[in-house]
């Protein structure tokens, strides 16, 4: 077999089957680490997923599995699996940018708590992945250092904030990635390219060591491409952290469990609540059809599928886009040309701490971030307030009392994870409001702090990925599993395999020889 072709072999196994194969000896961690580092060096020209590969400390740490698992220790199941980390969350030793210059070439003095975890399991880190500006956006346009690429199609977006990890992810350069979700930017970059995002219940997994957006929405999760491999992240990385005064003192949900139940494909009993307010109208007629066809399998399966009205999710948007800008405003006034990161002082004229401050965030921050910037500050100002911030507070709380009384009528929620496949780029750019639409199925999650998910379940009539979206109550993230899982085994019989098997980019987009 030649390297290619070994090469090849090894970036299309699940995470879980890695790890088999590496419990089992029949591969080294450094083969598999090696392989994922020749795919990046060999396609991310094309789809650029990454902002800095760590090809020394990732071959580093395989070696290091490597000696232990000869030594007989006892290891995490994921120890020696690779993965790659979205470019919000800081790294010791690692450049993290948030996408943005103002932080370009910044290296953090600490790790992130999930990224603590990340490295005492054993995972190999392949490097940082490129976002949207921090975090805002939801194609991956927004960031400062070029676009990512749909590995389904090179002319196309593969969604945002977190478009890097699910083009990693989706291109085999990673079997796992980590990404953050404030308004869907875990679910809806995995409903573009084909993969499995899940974003969990709010303080589930630890934000500290996430650069904030908006802390009272911001989440991180996994991004991968099966459900089963979610969950076996999702355990390793959430539980509580004393330094997150948000951080739920509870043990994780048995998420791996759930999906190893699921996989059997029983969900009689189960309840699933269809959404009335968060489908029809303004969703692509393929997106419309694979979630109606998604439904009848869960029926097949033994679900009792019923319909639920949320009204308030008509005004989550509206809300949403005062709540985040008025909290990113607050969180991006330390980016000051003081004390870290980018400084720019005034071409002329007296050089005082408000005058760098200007210069500084002019050129360090893009577009999109000093329009959310400005429109959370207007939002927070004097004689606005209450108008603006208080009533988009008023509706987070209506929300979250339709969450309540759905979730008596059902067991799980479920939607489509967003509009429209996705989209080319510079389609919607000029646009902030149809941008902003890609997230209208996605943002009542993160105004109620309810865990969601995102699944593959077909293709639309474009040839191109439909997301699934399934919603569970606060802490009962192990429900999401369940059904995801139940539903993937289902589809994947009718496909003959992952969906991403049928992507035409990656069919063509081979190593070079």
């Amino acid at each position: 077999m030649g390297t290619s072709d070994m090469t090849n072999d090894i970036t299309r196994l699940s995470a879980s089957d890695l790890a088999s194969a590496l419990r089992d000896k029949t591969i080294t961690s450094v083969e598999a680490t090696q392989a994922h580092l020749d795919r990046i060096a060999a396609v991310d020209g094309d789809l650029h997923a990454f902002l800095h590969v760590s090809s020394a400390e990732a071959l580093a740490t395989a070696a290091e599995v490597d000696a232990k698992r000869a030594a007989g220790e006892e290891l995490h199941p994921l120890a020696g699996v690779p993965i790659a980390v979205k470019d919000v969350v800081v790294t010791k030793g690692l450049p993290t940018t948030a996408g943005s210059k103002i932080l370009e070439n910044w290296v953090p003095p600490y790790d992130a708590t999930l990224v603590e975890r990340i490295k005492a399991a054993g995972l190999p880190i392949l490097g940082k992945t490129n976002m949207d500006e921090f975090a805002m956006g939801s194609s991956t346009e927004h960031s400062a250092f070029g676009n990512t690429k749909n590995p389904w199609d090179l002319d196309r977006i593969p969604g945002g904030s977190g478009g890097g990890s699910a083009a990693a992810v989706a291109g085999f350069e990673a079997p796992l990635a980590i990404g953050t979700d404030t308004g869907g930017s875990i679910r809806q970059p995995g409903a573009v390219t084909g993969t499995v995002g899940v974003k969990p219940t709010y303080g589930g997994v630890s934000r500290y060591g996430l650069i904030a957006m908006a802390s009272s929405l911001d989440q991180a999760g996994p991004v991968t491409r099966t459900v089963l491999d979610a969950a076996l992240l999702h355990e390793l990385i959430g539980g509580y952290d004393h330094h997150d005064s948000t951080s739920i003192n509870e043990p994780v949900p048995g998420v791996v469990a759930a999906a190893e139940l699921g996989a059997k494909g029983d969900l009689k009993g189960l309840r699933v609540g269809v959404v009335k307010e968060l489908s029809g109208e303004g969703y692509q007629a393929g997106v419309s059809a694979r979630f109606e066809e998604s439904l009848d399998q869960l029926r097949a399966l033994g679900a009792e599928i019923v319909e639920v009205s949320c009204p308030s999710f008509t005004h989550a948007l509206d809300a949403y886009y005062l709540i985040m800008p008025a909290e990113a405003s607050s969180n991006l006034a330390k980016f000051d040309g003081m004390r870290f990161g980018l400084r720019v002082e005034p071409a002329e004229g007296p050089v005082t701490a408000e005058r760098v401050m200007g210069a500084t965030r002019g050129a360090g921050f893009g577009d999109e971030v000093k329009r959310r910037v400005i429109l959370g500050t207007y939002a927070l100002s004097a004689g606005y307030y209450d108008a603006y911030y208080g009533s988009a507070q008023k509706v987070r709380t209506l929300i979250q009392r339709d969450f309540a009384a759905a979730f008596e009528q059902a067991d799980v929620l479920v939607s489509p994870t967003a509009p429209t496949t996705a989209f080319k780029f510079g389609e919607k750019l000029d646009d902030p409001l149809a941008m902003y639409l890609n997230d209208v199925a996605t943002i009542p999650a993160n105004l109620a702090g309810v865990p969601g998910m995102s699944l593959p379940n077909g293709l639309s009539d474009d040839g191109l990925p439909v997301g699934f979206q399934i919603l569970a109550p606060a802490k009962a993230d192990d429900r999401l599993y369940r059904v995801g899982a139940a539903l993937e085994a289902a589809l994947e019989s009718g496909w003959g395999g992952p969906l991403l098997n049928q992507a035409p980019e990656l069919k063509t987009t081979e190593l070079a020889r």
